[in-house]
């Protein structure tokens, strides 16, 4: 049978376990426990015996299913569903590093992923190394034996840089290091990162996953493609649980003890999500090109950033690694940030809001926001202009939006 496209794939991924009444939707298990038939039943659970759901914070058929969903969307070993993408960040991290360990990660991270390597997880020993990950030699300068992984964002949020990956897939399998990318702005329709020799993938699946701000959840997702007992820190689970090694530390350790699972309710909105994530991408997209063309001649905009526009110098790489898809949000420039304040109080179908790939096209300034707490060196070499705004396209008639941002600017 000929390989069906995504969204096929997406409707037709089967469940876990049969539905006893056919559902074509997942139902929704909002239990906390599940009963077993007997005491050597539930004994042999405990053991990894016999593979049933228990407790909902440690699994549930729901979240299974979105799992499941998942792991099939884009073709990888696992995937582990979590609370928030930040709860995918750092349970990954925390898995893969102890205490007087580092990691490598790129210098324009998202505000609040910077303050988790910066502040949070050096208070436990864990170090940081930033660098701007462009340049081969540069990375491996900071590479020493107590290094871990890479960690880089596919496209930077407001920045909208393009990391070249194959580059960062050879410096980190030559010296033994975890790849992790974050593809919240690159799904999986777009993307195929374990294709581009990405180890592991971090997603906050609030952003496109979730359907459109349906929810807020995060997803770990494992490739199968890196030897866990190149990390010393897997040791103990290499020797029992080999290539499921990493799966099995999230799970029954990390995981499992900070409590960062993803809600049953959750769950059934992302699988939903899941299903129509093709098709808000593509409206999106669509949008984000015509907005972009829009911006280009308008003589009031300074500057305008999106990848998916054929002059824009990362052009070629969001057509290399993404199909030509860059994510769907973009950045422009006015004169000034009180230009940006008068601009965005008069708009009135864009929204002023923070999250990203709503429905609805979302505005804000990123650095009396998310970069507020950040010095003026910090948000200069994150490349944060008080002159920028980032939008977040959605999937409004694309007329409409024009014509709300064509009043606000006059």
């Amino acid at each position: 049978m000929k390989k069906t496209g995504f969204t096929t794939r997406s409707l037709n991924v089967p469940y876990p376990k049969d539905d006893p009444h056919k559902a074509l939707q997942m139902p929704l298990y909002d239990a906390v426990a599940f009963e077993f038939g007997s005491a050597e039943q539930l004994e042999a659970n405990f053991k990894g015996e016999y593979i049933a759901h228990v407790y909902s914070r440690t699994s549930n058929p729901t979240v299974e299913y979105f799992e499941v969903k998942l792991r099939e969307l884009t073709n990888s070993r696992a995937a582990i569903a979590v609370s928030s993408g930040m709860a995918a960040i750092s349970n990954a991290v925390m898995a893969l590093t102890k205490s007087g360990d580092n990691i490598i990660a790129g210098n324009r991270l998202f505000g609040h992923s910077y303050a988790l390597f910066k502040q949070t997880l050096a208070e436990f020993g864990i170090e940081t190394r930033f660098s701007e990950l462009t340049v081969k030699r540069e990375i491996e300068k900071l590479v020493d034996e107590n290094t871990r992984a890479i960690y880089f964002e596919t496209v930077t949020n407001p920045q909208l840089d393009i990391a070249d990956i194959e580059m960062l897939a050879r410096v980190a399998k030559k010296n033994q290091l975890v790849l992790i990318a974050d593809s919240t702005l690159t799904p999986p329709n777009v993307f195929s990162a374990g294709g581009f020799g990405v180890n592991l993938e971090v997603i906050s699946t609030t952003k496109y996953i979730s359907g459109g701000a349906t929810s807020f959840g995060g997803a770990i997702i494992d490739h199968g493609n890196f030897d866990w007992k190149m990390n010393p820190n897997l040791n103990s689970y290499t020797e029992k649980f080999k290539e499921d090694a990493f799966l099995a530390k999230i799970k029954k350790n990390i995981f499992r003890n900070t409590g960062g699972s993803m809600a049953p309710q959750t769950a059934k909105f992302q699988v939903q999500g899941l299903d129509i994530l093709e098709l808000r991408v593509e409206k999106c997209y669509q949008n984000c090109l015509a907005l972009g063309a829009w911006f280009e001649a308008h003589p009031k905009v300074k500057r305008v950033d999106y990848p998916g526009l054929e002059n824009d110098p990362r052009y070629k790489l969001a057509q290399k690694y993404f199909g030509g898809v860059p994510g769907t949000i973009m950045s422009f420039d006015l004169e000034s940030k009180a230009a940006c304040f008068a601009f965005m109080n008069k708009l009135m179908i864009i929204r002023r809001a923070t999250n990203l790939n709503d429905n609805k096209t979302l505005i804000i300034h990123p650095a009396s926001t998310i970069y507020s707490e950040f010095t003026e060196t910090e948000r200069a070499e994150a490349n944060i202009r008080d002159t920028m705004m980032r939008l977040s396209v959605g999937i409004e008639n694309v007329e409409d939006l024009i014509a709300d941002i064509e009043q606000a600017l006059r």
